[in-house]
């Protein structure tokens, strides 16, 4: 019974391990792939821009200039009251040719007579004061080499001539009415804006036409018919009695 039993016990055994040595082998688990780090994004670098200069200065305010030299407020006042000041802004900004303005100082605005400015309308008092600015910048030595004569903002240079003349100490202006020359350099930017004080009101012929000459005095042949007589080339009766007449 025991050999038996061994030998059932003998052929389980052999029945298992060929039953386990016959089964393919469980296959090793898949290792997982390596986490991969997150992506950088890449480096952002500023967009390079080629070098430009930096922008130009605004261009001064006419009128604080005047005010700040302190006796320019007449003409200062003026230019605001005309609506010039835009005019001069409006320019500077559209172009690189600048201004040059003849400032006349206050006690050259107190020499002028009283009626001189109140006899010119809204459109003349413009043009007076553009007549005192030159559409570009000029620098004293500039002066050297205008081509007279000078237009200045008033326009037309028949009806608004301006002369430019230069010595070794001075610069002369010229308008047919007024001669001055500029006394000093109250600003300048060295690039578009200059202001030369000038110790006279520049006058141009257009809106202050000299006044005519007197009438010639009627004849008065009927009142002393000695004069009209020595008028015509006859000795006079003071003449004939010998009197100088």
């Amino acid at each position: 019974m025991q050999p038996t039993f061994f030998t059932l016990l003998l052929l389980f055994l052999f029945l298992q391990c060929t039953i386990t040595l016959s089964q393919p082998p469980a296959p090793s688990p898949v290792a997982a792939p390596p986490a991969q780090s997150p992506a950088q994004a890449p480096a952002k670098h500023p967009p390079h821009h080629p070098h430009s200069s930096p922008p130009p200065p605004e261009p001064a305010d006419i009128i604080q200039v005047l005010l700040k030299a302190s006796h320019f407020t007449s003409f200062a006042r003026l230019i605001k009251a005309t609506h010039v000041d835009y005019q001069l802004t409006a320019q500077l900004n559209s172009s690189s040719d600048g201004i040059t303005m003849f400032a006349p100082t206050d006690a050259a605005f107190s020499n002028l007579r009283e009626s001189a400015l109140s006899s010119l309308n809204d459109k003349e008092k413009v043009a007076f004061v553009q007549f005192h600015i030159l559409p570009r910048f000029l620098s004293t030595s500039d002066f050297q080499t205008l081509s007279n004569p000078i237009k200045t903002l008033a326009g037309s240079d028949s009806r608004y001539p301006m002369t430019i003349t230069t010595t070794d100490s001075s610069v002369n202006i010229s308008t047919g009415l007024t001669e001055t020359s500029i006394a000093n350099t109250v600003y300048s930017d060295n690039r578009t804006v200059v202001v030369y004080e000038i110790d006279k009101v520049l006058l141009p012929k257009y809106l202050f036409p000299p006044a005519a000459a007197p009438a010639a005095a009627a004849n008065a042949s009927a009142e002393s018919p000695e004069i009209a007589k020595e008028a015509s080339g006859a000795i006079s009766v003071y003449q004939q009695q010998g009197e100088l007449f």
